[in-house]
């Protein structure tokens, strides 16, 4: 078992205990300061040269044999997030292109791209490798989340990593999305403000609040499509969410203009048109429709006195929102094109209409 979680890469170790949360018990912290005694630290040869930060530095132990000295600081997960959906895909079928820098994979739903703290086995790198069976592990350049299918760009050498993330960074990367909303959204540039918090859900506020984050996507089109019937929602593990009206659903083709964690379907879910399966922000969307101004960042802005009382309420609204989810939701990063077009890829049909 142990093994099995060093090859998950699910433990970890620094030569010196990094500072304890605040939620260590005192038998932690006791032993956190026993072991970071000045006195004990100048004795051990691992950390000579080294300053209190660089040695509490965390890496992972990749070897079961993996050798470690007393007081040395070791994390292990043991129930690291699992990825079952790996195992269920042909992942030869989701190459879409493969050159000398980089490959395109049409991601499925419900699988990592690059791997979790807890779990670097379960992951498309790792599974898309194999199936092409190259002898070099291919790179992550950038993210998608979890429960989103579609393209996704994985270098097969470290300096087209750097290459791929100038790109980025130049906005010279060009993405496009289609999602599939519970309602109609207009088109036309959408604005909001995104609460610079690294835990989700993601708070969004319509209004500028400084220190948020500005993000902005594009609806392109916005077309009305059957709801997904019940056995197509089963094959794909959408989650079962009461929505009041499951006749029809609208399919959106969105260009991203800000890159935000979850800005998509944030976004969405503020307009009251959250995406099909999201079980973690539509529960707040079908709450705001139901109680019109529960919300407080959304059209009926709440005014606040001060910077805490705005941080509650962020908290609080935080709270209506339900847990990520399992597989799929309707939302497919469809187009991916770089360098003025010359580089330009697309992931197929989405599961809502194969």
């Amino acid at each position: 078992y142990v093994a099995d979680l060093i090859q998950f890469g699910a433990v970890h170790y620094a030569l010196v205990c990094p500072k304890p949360p605040l939620t260590a018990t005192s038998e932690e912290i006791k032993l956190y300061k026993e072991f970071t005694k000045p006195a004990v630290l100048r004795n051990r040869l691992s950390i000579k040269g080294k300053t209190i930060r660089e040695a509490q530095n965390t890496f992972r132990v990749t070897q079961s044999d993996q050798l470690v000295e007393t007081g040395t600081y070791v994390r292990v997960h043991v129930r690291p997030k699992r990825f079952p959906r790996c195992y269920e895909i042909d992942w030869r079928s989701r190459i879409i292109a493969v050159t000398e820098s980089y490959v395109i994979l049409n991601k499925p739903a419900g699988t990592s791209v690059g791997g979790t703290t807890d779990n670097i086995e379960e992951t498309c790198v790792t599974f898309a490798t194999r199936a092409l069976e190259l002898t070099t592990p291919l790179r992550t350049t950038h993210q998608i989340d979890n429960c989103t299918e579609g393209c996704v760009v994985l270098a097969r050498t470290k300096d087209y990593c750097s290459v791929f993330h100038r790109k980025i960074r130049e906005k010279q990367v060009k993405k496009l999305y289609l999602a599939l909303a519970a309602a109609c959204v207009p088109c036309g540039v959408m604005t909001h403000y995104m609460r610079p918090f690294r835990k989700s859900p993601k708070v969004i506020s319509e209004d500028f609040i400084k220190g948020w984050n500005l993000c902005q996507l594009e609806v392109l089109e916005c077309r009305r499509v059957p709801w997904p019937n019940a056995v197509v929602e089963k094959k794909y593990g959408i989650e079962n969410i009461d929505w009041p009206d499951k006749e029809f659903a609208y399919e959106c083709k969105i260009n991203l203009l800000t890159g935000r964690t979850h800005q998509i379907r944030a976004q969405l879910a503020g307009c009251s048109a959250p995406i099909v399966g999201d079980s973690m922000y539509m529960p707040a969307a079908m709450a705001e429709l139901a109680s019109p101004g529960l919300n407080p960042f959304g059209k009926n802005n709440k005014q606040f006195e001060s910077e805490a009382e705005r941080e509650h309420a962020a908290e609080e609204w935080a709270a209506k929102h339900g847990k990520e989810p399992r597989v799929a939701i309707g939302l497919q990063a469809c187009q991916i094109s770089w360098d003025e077009g010359d580089h330009f890829y697309e992931a197929g049909p989405p599961w809502w209409v194969q």
